[in-house]
């Protein structure tokens, strides 16, 4: 058997890559670095540069995750039109990203409460309710969403969208697109009649 290289242009990427299209088709417990290291073509050692075992490459899965999630909500966040507008282009990318990336959502959510996280995943939480919050915040001031605690009202909008998009069971991915605008709807006008 010939010698595997060391070095790989940006083996971190292609190893961060591979584990995810693993993860998505195996699940977690299947991710080795060792098959990993096969899969880039590099030696088995050469992925100890840079994740120390399973469980901090698993960690930094979870962290591009959230970083990518966040870069999605801050386009929506950022989108032209009303309040109503932009919480649902905001609730589309979230359900959007939800659908794209089933098993990925599963693992952030699972380090995301782990206490052996890293000090980066908290960070990483911090500024994606952050991004839900700013259009609330703005609502708020323009006086199109209700005053109050705007942590309080973000944390029941990224519930309803989490749990929407992590519920749907055997729901067709276009039924749950299509009906996304009605869960809008109802967080937006609450459940009391007007």
């Amino acid at each position: 058997m010939p010698d595997r290289p060391y070095h790989h242009g940006d083996l971190r990427a292609v190893l961060l890559a591979n584990a995810e299209r693993a993860l998505a088709e195996r699940g977690p417990a299947a991710l080795s670095l060792r098959e990993l290291a096969r899969e880039a073509g590099v030696s088995h050692a050469a992925p100890k540069r840079h994740f120390a075992d399973k469980q901090a490459l698993l960690d930094a899965l979870a962290l591009s995750g959230f970083e990518r999630l966040t870069d999605r909500l801050e386009q929506a966040a950022d989108s032209p039109g009303t309040i109503r507008d932009r919480v649902q282009a905001l609730a589309a990318g979230y359900v959007g990203f939800t659908l794209d990336n089933e098993a990925l959502i599963d693992l952030m959510y699972t380090r995301k409460h782990d206490s052996g996280s890293p000090a980066e995943m908290a960070e990483a939480v911090s500024r994606l309710v952050t991004t839900v919050m700013r259009p609330i915040v703005e609502g708020q001031a323009a006086g199109e969403i209700i005053g109050g605690d705007p942590s309080v009202i973000a944390m029941g909008v990224a519930a309803t969208l989490h749990g929407f998009a992590t519920i749907k069971g055997s729901a067709p991915r276009a039924y749950v697109e299509s009906t996304l605008p009605g869960v809008v709807d109802l967080l937006m006008l609450g459940l009391v009649p007007r």
